[in-house]
């Protein structure tokens, strides 16, 4: 794909497209683990771009995509999906759910 335009970057749809589109090497079986924690972090980091630089050129707006999608394949070079809670069900507390720590702790509770 040589055609670097923003109707050819809305055609993408797959990580890899995006690293090629780009230009950006990439280890496959790293993408193969965090492909939808890259995705929803590039989402998020692009949703940023539009609405801070609404009027830059095509030109800059796709190096700065390209900027952001490095930051956020590197993002989880260093650091886990569990730590970035990118998606809901990181986030939310676990319902329904006993932890060992409490069922250990007294909670100051005095038994005889």
């Amino acid at each position: 794909m040589n055609e670097k335009t923003l109707k050819a970057f809305q055609q993408l749809v797959d990580t890899e497209d995006y690293l090629q589109f780009f230009e950006i090497p990439y280890d496959q079986k790293f993408v193969n683990v965090n492909r939808l924690h890259i995705l929803k972090k590039f989402s998020q980091l692009i949703t940023e771009i539009d609405e801070v630089f609404p009027d830059i050129s095509e030109e800059e707006k796709l190096a700065k995509y390209k900027e952001a999608f490095t930051e956020a394949y590197e993002l989880f070079q260093t650091a886990s999906p569990l730590e970035t809670k990118l998606f809901k069900v990181f986030q939310e507390k676990p319902k329904n759910v006993v932890f060992w720590e409490t069922l250990t702790n007294n909670s100051g509770v005095e038994q005889k």
